[in-house]
Order: structure tokens, then sequence, then C-alpha cells
């Protein structure tokens, strides 16, 4: 008996990795993220499977699930949204299955912050401009260290995404504007990969005024950064100068 901790991806199922597929379709139990997975995901699963939604589950109650399927020597399919590596909470999970000598495995999935940057038709590095991304949220009920706050992390001009947070947007990007300027780039997508999938772009000046009346949830990625700018430099990667070697390198 092995638990699965499996990325749903951002949205949509064909999103999904092709290991991650063949296991949901021949689950038999599956422990899920709630609304924050597609029910077209989810729709992958044998009728008859046991599923669980573990948004009314406390920690207890998910280790009680394991307990229950280790005696019936079933595998676990463990869903979380996204990659479970990204703010997954799985670590704790991971701790119950240890105590109760369960072995698990991760089968990764697509970010929400690879999504979105899909949806923007955008690269979040620009030579010159930004080589560096920070995946971050801003501070809520799980506290945020002080050396990683905002304005912390903003001194370093890379490509901010920032998850679980647009409910914030308006302070987020108030705070933001000395760091990269009132009009950086920035933009915010709402259920990236979704059919009702919602982006909007603007200016860290304007942003916050464009969203309010669209009354998004927390399930939107905020990017901010110059590097979302078309006007950023030009890769050197397909310089005349730049050999052929350094073409068939993985990024440039």
């Amino acid at each position: 008996m092995k638990v699965y901790f499996v990325g749903a991806g951002p949205g949509d199922p064909e999103l999904l990795t092709v290991r991650a597929q063949r296991l949901l379709k021949e689950c038999r139990m599956c422990i899920y993220a709630g609304s924050l997975v597609n029910p077209a995901v989810l729709n992958l699963i044998p009728q008859g499977a046991e599923t669980h939604d573990s948004a009314e589950l406390d920690l207890e109650e998910i280790a009680s699930l394991f307990r229950s399927a280790r005696d019936r020597d079933i595998d676990v399919i463990r869903l979380h949204s996204g990659d479970p590596s990204i703010f997954g909470a799985v670590r704790e999970q991971m701790n119950e299955l240890d105590k109760l000598g369960i072995a698990y495995e991760v089968v990764p999935g697509v970010s929400s912050f690879q999504a979105a940057a899909a949806a923007l038709q955008a690269e979040l590095t620009a030579p010159e401009i930004s080589q560096t991304i920070i995946l971050t949220r801003s501070e809520g009920r799980t506290p945020v260290p002080p050396e990683q706050g905002l304005t912390v992390l903003a001194a370093t001009q890379s490509t901010l995404c920032i998850f679980l947070s647009a409910h914030k947007l308006g302070e987020i990007a108030a705070a933001l504007q000395p760091h990269y300027g009132e009009n950086c780039p920035v933009a915010l997508v709402y259920r990236a990969s979704w059919p009702d999938e919602v982006v909007v772009r603007g200016m860290l000046a304007d942003i916050a005024e464009k969203v309010a009346p669209l009354a998004l949830s927390k399930t939107a990625m905020i990017i901010v950064g110059h590097a979302l700018s078309r006007e950023a430099p030009p890769s050197r990667l397909y310089d005349p100068a730049f050999s052929h070697g350094y073409r068939r390198g993985e990024n440039g």
C-alpha cells in the first residue's frame, strides 16, 4: 500500500501529467483538495472509487483515512492543486505517514504560476531585467518571516509570483511601488486554465482599481515585474555571435 501525493495542476485536466492521469484512472481511494481541484479532473476517477474532500477534514481525520486504507491494502491518491511542493501542506501529512510506516511518493504537477504565465503569454525572466523568479505570498493566517516580507523581496527586483493574496492586491501594489515604480507591469490571473479564467493586466498604480469591480477571490495569481514588458531586452540566445552549442542548452 502506498500514498501518492499527486499534483492536479492548475485546473485544466489536459495539464495533468501522464502519470497523474494513469493513477487517477486506476484509483480506488482519493482524498482531494476541495474546490481547488477542477471537477473535470475528478471525473477521471472510476465510478465506485472512495473519494473524500480534504477541505472538510483536519490532519487527524486525514491520517485516519490513511490508516483505513493501509488496513485494507488500498493505495491512496492524495490529490493537491497545482504542484504539491508549493504551499501544499504535505510535510505534516508525510510526518503522519512516517509514524504509520506507510510508503509515499510525489507526482509533481504544473503550478498555477506557470499556468498564469501561459495565460499572459509571458516569459518571467528577461535578460538584464530579471533572472530570478520568487514564489511567495502575503502574510495572512500563516505568518511570513520578517526577512521574507514583500518589501524585502522587492529589493531584489525579481519577478514576483504572489500566491493566495488577491484579497490584498491594493495593499501589495502600494507596498511594491517604491521598489518597482508605479508603472511596473503587473497582472492578476484568476483560475488560470479553468473555463472561467480571468486575466487583468495593469500597472502597480492602477491594478487594484481595475480588479476591484470583479470581486475575485484568493484563487488568483499576482505576477509583478518588469520582465512582463515586451520592451525588455532580447535574449542573446539567437544572437549570431552565439554558437550552436549554446542553443542546444536547455534554456540558453
